[in-house]
């Protein structure tokens, strides 16, 4: 990952890092293998940068922590789902403009 403000989560540390976050958190749904999520990755990067201390940004590998994507239902990657108090807000499927996600972000986590 290119940025050291994105997160690495897993099916084992997913509980405490993303539901039980204080913050909002953004979680990117990706494969090695796939090209619109390596598209989507500056993305992710430049958000986790902007956001740093207001949102928690990170990436969890779909291939590698299957539990988490089945319970989320993920069946089409890149996905990226908003969460805030544990709860889905906000999800995105697709290869996902800067724009609209930062609008999310804003709105989740006022500055």
């Amino acid at each position: 990952m290119a940025s050291d403000a994105v997160h690495e989560f897993t099916d084992d540390n997913f509980e405490s890092e993303v539901l039980q976050a204080g913050e909002p958190v953004l979680v990117d749904f990706w494969a090695e293998w796939c090209m619109p999520c390596k598209m989507l990755a500056p993305t992710i990067d430049q958000l986790a940068d902007e956001f740093k201390g207001r949102v928690k940004v990170g990436k969890i590998d779909t291939d590698s922590n299957r539990d988490v994507s089945v319970k989320y239902g993920i069946s089409a990657i890149p996905t990226v789902m908003l969460f805030k108090n544990g709860e889905v807000v906000k999800k995105f499927v697709g290869l996902t403009n800067k724009a609209e996600l930062s609008a999310e972000l804003n709105e989740a986590a006022p500055a």
